[in-house]
Protein backbone atom coordinates (compact mmCIF):
# COMPACT_ATOMS: atom_id res chain seq x y z
CA UNK A 1 0.00 0.00 0.00
CA UNK A 2 1.36 3.41 -1.03
CA UNK A 3 2.00 6.08 1.52
CA UNK A 4 -0.86 8.79 1.86
CA UNK A 5 0.41 11.92 0.08
CA UNK A 6 -0.11 15.26 1.69
CA UNK A 7 0.47 18.60 -0.34
CA UNK A 8 1.96 21.88 2.27
CA UNK A 9 0.61 24.56 0.37
CA UNK A 10 2.55 28.32 2.18
CA UNK A 11 4.25 30.74 0.86
CA UNK A 12 6.62 30.88 4.21
CA UNK A 13 9.24 28.45 3.72
CA UNK A 14 10.27 28.08 7.76
CA UNK A 15 6.15 26.77 8.13
CA UNK A 16 6.55 24.14 5.22
CA UNK A 17 9.86 22.60 5.79
CA UNK A 18 8.90 22.83 9.64
CA UNK A 19 5.19 21.12 8.26
CA UNK A 20 7.14 18.42 6.18
CA UNK A 21 9.58 17.07 8.75
CA UNK A 22 6.43 16.38 11.21
CA UNK A 23 4.69 14.94 8.49
CA UNK A 24 7.09 12.98 7.16
CA UNK A 25 8.11 11.48 10.11
CA UNK A 26 4.20 10.18 10.86
CA UNK A 27 5.13 8.57 7.30
CA UNK A 28 3.37 10.57 5.36
CA UNK A 29 4.77 11.36 1.65
CA UNK A 30 5.34 15.18 1.28
CA UNK A 31 5.22 17.19 -1.72
CA UNK A 32 5.32 21.88 -1.07
CA UNK A 33 3.58 24.26 -3.28
CA UNK A 34 4.75 28.32 -2.41
CA UNK A 35 1.62 29.97 -4.22
CA UNK A 36 -1.70 28.90 -5.66
CA UNK A 37 -0.59 28.52 -9.25
CA UNK A 38 2.17 25.97 -8.23
CA UNK A 39 -0.49 24.27 -5.87
CA UNK A 40 -2.94 24.03 -8.45
CA UNK A 41 -0.46 22.20 -10.79
CA UNK A 42 1.16 19.90 -8.70
CA UNK A 43 -2.76 18.70 -7.26
CA UNK A 44 -3.40 17.66 -10.74
CA UNK A 45 0.13 15.89 -11.26
CA UNK A 46 0.11 14.06 -7.77
CA UNK A 47 -3.20 13.71 -6.37
CA UNK A 48 -2.78 13.91 -3.07
CA UNK A 49 -4.80 12.57 -0.33
CA UNK A 50 -4.75 15.62 1.81
CA UNK A 51 -3.93 19.64 0.83
CA UNK A 52 -3.02 21.59 3.58
CA UNK A 53 -3.40 25.14 2.66
CA UNK A 54 -2.46 28.87 3.64
CA UNK A 55 -5.13 31.44 3.20
CA UNK A 56 -2.80 34.55 3.24
CA UNK A 57 -0.79 34.20 0.19
CA UNK A 58 0.29 36.39 -2.27
CA UNK A 59 -1.23 36.65 -5.57
CA UNK A 60 -4.02 33.54 -5.52
CA UNK A 61 -4.89 33.34 -1.87
CA UNK A 62 -6.38 30.10 -0.62
CA UNK A 63 -10.06 30.74 -0.79
CA UNK A 64 -9.32 31.26 -4.30
CA UNK A 65 -7.58 28.08 -5.00
CA UNK A 66 -10.12 25.87 -3.14
CA UNK A 67 -12.83 27.43 -5.00
CA UNK A 68 -10.95 26.46 -8.32
CA UNK A 69 -9.87 23.15 -6.77
CA UNK A 70 -13.44 22.51 -5.80
CA UNK A 71 -14.32 22.71 -9.56
CA UNK A 72 -12.61 19.71 -10.00
CA UNK A 73 -11.88 17.98 -7.27
CA UNK A 74 -13.14 16.43 -3.62
CA UNK A 75 -9.46 16.19 -2.33
CA UNK A 76 -9.74 16.71 1.31
CA UNK A 77 -8.36 20.43 2.30
CA UNK A 78 -7.21 22.03 5.84
CA UNK A 79 -6.90 25.47 5.84
CA UNK A 80 -4.60 27.38 7.59
CA UNK A 81 -4.59 31.23 8.63
CA UNK A 82 -2.98 33.15 10.92
CA UNK A 83 -6.50 35.07 10.92
CA UNK A 84 -8.85 33.80 13.78
CA UNK A 85 -12.21 36.50 12.24
CA UNK A 86 -15.78 33.81 12.38
CA UNK A 87 -16.14 35.16 8.76
CA UNK A 88 -13.10 33.91 7.62
CA UNK A 89 -13.51 30.37 9.01
CA UNK A 90 -16.78 30.25 7.37
CA UNK A 91 -16.21 31.24 3.80
CA UNK A 92 -13.55 28.84 3.81
CA UNK A 93 -15.99 25.86 5.10
CA UNK A 94 -19.09 26.81 2.17
CA UNK A 95 -16.27 26.83 -0.39
CA UNK A 96 -15.29 22.97 0.60
CA UNK A 97 -12.75 23.32 3.12
CA UNK A 98 -12.80 19.80 5.43
CA UNK A 99 -10.97 21.71 8.73
CA UNK A 100 -9.70 25.06 9.64
CA UNK A 101 -6.76 25.70 11.65
CA UNK A 102 -5.60 28.88 13.21
CA UNK A 103 -2.12 29.92 13.23
CA UNK A 104 0.00 29.61 15.55
CA UNK A 105 -0.56 26.42 15.87
CA UNK A 106 1.30 23.01 17.34
CA UNK A 107 2.52 20.93 14.61
CA UNK A 108 1.60 17.79 16.53
CA UNK A 109 -2.35 19.23 16.64
CA UNK A 110 -2.01 19.72 12.36
CA UNK A 111 -0.43 15.90 11.96
CA UNK A 112 -3.46 14.61 14.47
CA UNK A 113 -6.03 16.55 12.74
CA UNK A 114 -4.52 14.96 9.19
CA UNK A 115 -4.66 11.46 10.34
CA UNK A 116 -8.34 12.18 11.44
CA UNK A 117 -9.32 13.91 8.22
CA UNK A 118 -7.52 10.90 6.61
CA UNK A 119 -9.00 8.50 8.69
CA UNK A 120 -12.87 9.38 7.28
CA UNK A 121 -11.31 8.75 3.85
CA UNK A 122 -10.38 4.82 4.50
CA UNK A 123 -14.08 4.86 6.46
CA UNK A 124 -15.72 6.05 3.64
CA UNK A 125 -13.77 3.45 1.06
CA UNK A 126 -15.58 0.53 3.23
CA UNK A 127 -19.08 1.63 3.28
CA UNK A 128 -21.71 -0.75 2.55
CA UNK A 129 -23.17 -1.54 -0.95
CA UNK A 130 -27.01 -0.56 -0.51
CA UNK A 131 -29.21 1.38 -2.44
CA UNK A 132 -31.64 3.49 -0.27
CA UNK A 133 -34.38 4.51 -1.71
CA UNK A 134 -37.36 7.51 -0.94
CA UNK A 135 -39.88 8.76 -2.51
CA UNK A 136 -38.56 11.45 -3.78
CA UNK A 137 -34.71 10.94 -3.29
CA UNK A 138 -32.29 8.21 -3.79
CA UNK A 139 -29.02 7.24 -2.16
CA UNK A 140 -26.43 4.84 -3.73
CA UNK A 141 -23.46 4.15 -1.00
CA UNK A 142 -21.98 2.42 -3.58
CA UNK A 143 -21.65 4.51 -6.07
CA UNK A 144 -21.79 7.81 -3.71
CA UNK A 145 -24.38 9.50 -5.95
CA UNK A 146 -27.80 10.97 -5.46
CA UNK A 147 -30.49 11.60 -7.54
CA UNK A 148 -33.59 13.69 -6.59
CA UNK A 149 -36.65 13.32 -8.10
CA UNK A 150 -34.78 11.44 -10.75
CA UNK A 151 -32.04 13.83 -11.44
CA UNK A 152 -28.39 13.44 -10.26
CA UNK A 153 -27.39 15.91 -7.35
CA UNK A 154 -23.73 17.29 -7.17
CA UNK A 155 -22.56 16.59 -3.82
CA UNK A 156 -18.84 17.32 -2.10
CA UNK A 157 -17.66 14.35 -0.57
CA UNK A 158 -18.68 16.06 2.71
CA UNK A 159 -22.41 16.51 1.58
CA UNK A 160 -22.78 13.08 0.44
CA UNK A 161 -21.51 11.76 3.93
CA UNK A 162 -23.90 13.73 6.29
CA UNK A 163 -26.75 12.79 3.72
CA UNK A 164 -26.07 8.79 3.78
CA UNK A 165 -26.02 9.16 7.96
CA UNK A 166 -29.21 10.74 7.88
CA UNK A 167 -30.76 8.43 5.41
CA UNK A 168 -29.42 5.71 7.24
CA UNK A 169 -32.14 6.39 9.49
CA UNK A 170 -34.75 8.52 8.50
CA UNK A 171 -37.07 10.24 10.65
CA UNK A 172 -34.17 10.30 13.76
CA UNK A 173 -33.15 13.72 15.14
CA UNK A 174 -29.34 13.94 14.75
CA UNK A 175 -27.38 16.60 16.91
CA UNK A 176 -25.00 18.75 15.61
CA UNK A 177 -22.39 16.35 17.36
CA UNK A 178 -23.51 12.96 16.60
CA UNK A 179 -23.13 14.18 13.02
CA UNK A 180 -20.05 14.84 13.78
CA UNK A 181 -18.76 12.17 15.41
CA UNK A 182 -20.54 10.34 12.23
CA UNK A 183 -19.16 12.28 9.11
CA UNK A 184 -15.88 14.16 10.84
CA UNK A 185 -14.98 11.50 13.38
CA UNK A 186 -15.03 11.84 17.70
CA UNK A 187 -11.95 13.19 17.55
CA UNK A 188 -12.75 16.19 15.66
CA UNK A 189 -10.95 19.36 16.69
CA UNK A 190 -13.50 22.05 15.34
CA UNK A 191 -16.54 24.22 15.80
CA UNK A 192 -19.41 21.85 15.89
CA UNK A 193 -21.21 24.67 13.75
CA UNK A 194 -19.42 23.50 10.57
CA UNK A 195 -22.57 21.40 10.58
CA UNK A 196 -24.84 24.33 9.72
CA UNK A 197 -22.55 25.41 7.03
CA UNK A 198 -22.24 22.00 5.05
CA UNK A 199 -25.92 21.60 5.44
CA UNK A 200 -27.03 24.91 4.09
CA UNK A 201 -25.07 23.81 0.84
CA UNK A 202 -26.43 20.29 0.78
CA UNK A 203 -29.88 21.62 0.97
CA UNK A 204 -28.76 23.73 -2.01
CA UNK A 205 -27.93 20.70 -4.02
CA UNK A 206 -30.22 19.01 -3.14
CA UNK A 207 -33.07 21.30 -4.54
CA UNK A 208 -34.66 21.60 -0.83
CA UNK A 209 -36.13 24.83 0.26
CA UNK A 210 -35.17 24.79 4.10
CA UNK A 211 -38.33 26.69 4.99
CA UNK A 212 -41.02 23.62 2.99
CA UNK A 213 -38.03 20.93 2.99
CA UNK A 214 -39.12 17.66 1.56
CA UNK A 215 -35.55 15.92 2.55
CA UNK A 216 -33.78 17.26 5.22
CA UNK A 217 -35.65 18.80 8.22
CA UNK A 218 -34.26 21.43 10.87
CA UNK A 219 -35.43 20.48 14.88
CA UNK A 220 -34.73 23.57 16.62
CA UNK A 221 -32.27 23.60 19.54
CA UNK A 222 -31.16 20.12 18.71
CA UNK A 223 -30.34 19.27 14.99
CA UNK A 224 -31.28 17.80 11.57
CA UNK A 225 -33.21 14.44 10.51
CA UNK A 226 -33.99 12.78 6.86
CA UNK A 227 -37.72 13.65 6.78
CA UNK A 228 -38.57 12.12 3.18
CA UNK A 229 -41.01 9.47 3.49
CA UNK A 230 -40.16 6.31 2.22
CA UNK A 231 -41.94 4.88 -0.99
Amino acid sequence: MRQQRILVVDDEKKIRDLLAAYLRSDGFEVAEASDGAEALAKIRRAEPDLVILDVMMPGMDGIEVLRELRKTSAVFVMMLTARAEETDKLIGLSVGADDYLTKPFSPRELVARAKAILRRGRERAVADEEVLRFENLTVDLAKREVTRDEMPCDLTALEFDLLAAMASSPGRVFSRRQLVERVWGWDFFGDERVVDVHIRNLRKALRDDASDPQVIGTVRGIGYKLVADRP
